[in-house]
């Protein structure tokens, strides 16, 4: 029987599931932020970070939380467009579960937030396995943008990726 994928908002309950990703080297290697090693911590990013966050969602299987997928909304005159991010626990990975996660944060974002025209997402140039989950969904490849941004230490390359409200996201 297939799983069911499904978004929700998270809760406070859920830190042991996301302690499972946020402590997997493998998983935060393209990420900005360093692997989680104390619960606490976790908790406290969750509390101050995680819940009050215009658009933070569980990816859940099954209702069990397996990743965590973001929109930050921009403002002012950018405030026609917004970022989208996303984590997902190793063990998941090649199951298309990031694939439809994202096909339903795309959509729901669009119904949701007012106003939001385009959804971007930068890949690091590395990341393949997200460079195939956006094209799969949909997303344009607009370029690469050079020495874009420092990570971990390192001055990285990133892909720009874009879907619009207007656009045919895949099946």
């Amino acid at each position: 029987m297939e799983e069911k994928i499904t978004l929700r908002p998270f809760t406070i309950t859920d830190a042991d599931d996301y302690m499972v990703w946020a402590s997997d080297d493998k998983v935060t290697h393209f990420c900005s932020w360093n692997s989680y090693t104390d619960k606490n911590t976790l908790v406290d990013y969750i509390e101050k970070t995680v819940l009050p966050h215009p658009w933070f969602r569980a990816i859940c299987l099954d209702g069990r939380p397996v990743g965590a997928i973001s929109f930050m909304p921009n403002t002012g005159n950018d405030s026609c467009k917004g970022e989208l991010g996303y984590v997902l626990s190793s063990e998941q990975w090649g199951k298309g579960v990031m694939t439809k996660a994202v096909k339903l944060a795309v959509k729901s974002v669009f119904e949701e937030m007012k106003g939001v025209e385009r959804v971007e997402a930068l890949v690091d140039v590395e990341n393949k396995g997200s460079l195939k989950v956006l094209e799969k969904v949909g997303f344009l490849k607009e370029g690469v943008l050079r020495k874009y941004l420092v990570l971990k230490g390192t001055t990285r390359d990133m892909v720009m990726f874009s879907i619009l409200s207007t656009d045919t996201m895949l099946e």
